[in-house]
């Protein structure tokens, strides 16, 4: 449940959003997505948290990040870590929980509503508090894919669970063919 004049907030973990709306076989049109949240309340800001590989000429998801950042989405960034696993496979990591985390806890007193895109159940812990805080908080995922993209215990913590697939007509647009 969302009220017209409350202080809200969007808390986007770039990945785990793109991952869930992957599998639900769509992609996210963010002009939307902000334009559906200024509608429920007063959106004060909408964070996008990503971790950029630096190594790379050309990252995909870099012409995202600058749109964003031009088009009133706060953005943060750090660089991801790349790892050869045990099995000599290429991997990268690049976790923002902690920024999201501590982002979410200094805004809170200015809030009234938060709105977290993430099924990640460590967040569990960051909801509990915000909410003996005072903030009511939302949380944006899906159960429908398989397997499901949000943990049990955040979804139950939450005050409101969004299921991603029911937003599908309002941000949605169909995922563009990726290039081999």
């Amino acid at each position: 449940m969302f009220y017209k004049d409350e202080r809200l907030a969007l808390f986007i973990d770039g990945s785990n959003l793109y991952a869930a709306a992957k599998n639900l076989g769509f992609d996210i049109d963010y002009k939307l997505l902000r334009q559906e949240f200024m509608r429920r309340g007063k959106l004060l800001r909408a964070f996008y948290y990503t971790a950029l590989l630096d190594s790379e000429e050309y990252s995909p998801i870099r012409p995202l990040v600058d749109w964003l950042n031009y088009n009133g989405f706060t953005m943060v960034t750090k660089p991801a870590k790349e790892y050869t696993d045990s099995m000599g496979r290429r991997k990268v990591k690049g976790n923002m929980d902690i920024e999201l985390a501590v982002d979410a806890m200094e805004l809170a007193p200015h809030l009234d509503h938060i709105v977290i895109f993430s099924g990640d159940g460590d967040f569990r812990p960051l909801v509990e508090s915000l909410q003996r805080q005072g903030v009511r908080v939302s949380v944006v995922s899906t159960i429908r894919s398989q397997p499901p993209m949000i943990s049990d215990e955040l979804r139950r913590q939450a005050d409101n669970f969004i299921e991603l697939e029911d937003l599908r007509d309002v941000l949605g647009r169909p995922p563009r063919e990726e290039s081999e």
